[in-house]
């Protein structure tokens, strides 16, 4: 298309007619998926409304690969700006500073959610961005981040194939609600937030006040069918602008290098997986490392990372044995055991308030001072 004044450049109208609107009804409220308004250079981008809140979420792949990498650098940054609410952050410099602990924890909810729904192999590096750009501080955006990230991610061409959707559950005079308002929240007595895809729940988060087995389960399946319903509109959605995502090439497995490293690692793994001191367990797993890939580099050379690959995979496997069929964890816990707690106050002698906590071999030192 040339422009009116005959400057002869052309307009990318395929760009602009990606763009979107969808909407569902959950729980009696409206929630809206907008793509390909905005971050229209994002590999994928969408933004998310529930009343006056409104969050956008970004994905973008890096260009290159590490062939080296044998673990998936995924980031995912939640941000929550003073702005969206109508505010100027407070201090001296009057700007945003570092992440609060409420953004920290809901990017941390996003990545578990995510990262194991990624293709099996795949390497390259990934940046989720969830903004929160409009709060009605009603609707918590977390949740909505959550569903705005799966949305970029599943049209984008990054090879993730299976879209979630996630929602929050509370209970209000006995009754379950989907996406249950701040002040709702203060009467529920359930606080979930619950995510997974068209076949199962993968995450929940939450806080309850004395509520039974039987009434969790209830909820989570309560959210399970809403979410199916979000999950359809990704579907839908990624059937309309989706973009092709490549198959990813994971190298064979060696079944030489595979029976070599088990047959001389498996039943040391067994023994150190026994041993109750942390230190000694790790110890023992370093030394195994070392003295197997010492013997096989010779037979199998440059295969370092793989035969470290190979141990850590053995590792987890036993591990799981052990809880399925011994009921016992690596330190000799049973699966209700809970390591040792103690507590004590006063530690240091010049503060006005001091107390260590003790739980295993964890330990946290904790100081107050009062202002004057």
């Amino acid at each position: 298309m040339v422009d009116p004044d005959g400057r002869g450049f052309q307009l990318k109208q395929e760009i602009y007619s990606m763009e979107s609107i969808m909407t569902i009804e959950l729980g009696g409220k409206t929630l809206t998926v907008e793509t390909g308004k905005v971050a229209r250079q994002a590999h994928g981008s969408a933004m998310v409304r529930l009343g006056d809140t409104v969050i956008l979420a970004t994905a973008v792949e890096a260009k290159d690969i590490d062939e080296e990498r044998d673990w998936f650098p995924l980031f995912v940054d939640y941000r929550e700006k003073a702005y969206a609410a109508g505010k100027i952050p407070g201090g001296f410099f009057k700007r945003e500073g570092r992440p609060s602990e409420k953004e920290t924890v809901s990017a941390r909810l996003i990545d578990r959610t995510l990262r194991p729904l990624f293709a099996e192999g795949y390497s390259k590096e990934v940046q989720i961005m969830v903004l929160v750009l409009s709060s009605d501080q009603e609707n918590d955006a977390d949740a909505l981040g959550l569903l705005g990230a799966s949305v970029a991610l599943s049209i984008s061409p990054i090879p993730f194939h299976h879209p979630v959707g996630a929602v929050r559950i509370g209970r209000l005079n006995g009754e379950l609600v989907t996406n249950p308002t701040f002040s709702e929240l203060e009467q529920s007595d359930m606080d979930l937030v619950v995510a997974g895809t068209r076949e199962f729940v993968n995450m929940m988060e939450g806080e309850c006040r004395e509520v039974s087995e039987g009434d969790l389960l209830s909820a989570l399946q309560f959210g399970h069918e809403k979410i199916k319903q979000i999950v359809g509109l990704q579907e839908e959605l990624k059937a309309k602008l989706g973009k092709p995502k490549p198959e990813v090439e994971i190298p064979p497995e060696n079944p030489e290098l595979v029976e070599a490293v088990t047959a001389l690692g498996l039943e040391k793994i067994r023994g150190a997986n026994r041993a109750v001191d942390k230190l000694d367990r790790q110890e023992k797993l370093d030394l195994l490392l070392d003295s197997v890939t010492l013997e096989l580099l010779e037979r199998f050379p440059e295969t370092e990372r793989k035969i470290k690959t190979i141990l850590e995979d053995l590792e987890k496997k036993d591990m799981r044995q052990m809880i399925l069929e011994e009921g016992k964890r690596i330190d000799g816990r049973g699966v209700s055991e809970v390591r040792p707690i103690t507590c004590e106050v006063g530690i240091l002698p010049r503060t006005h308030g001091s107390a260590i906590f003790t739980r295993g071999q964890t330990q946290s030192l904790t100081v107050a001072t009062l202002g004057t």
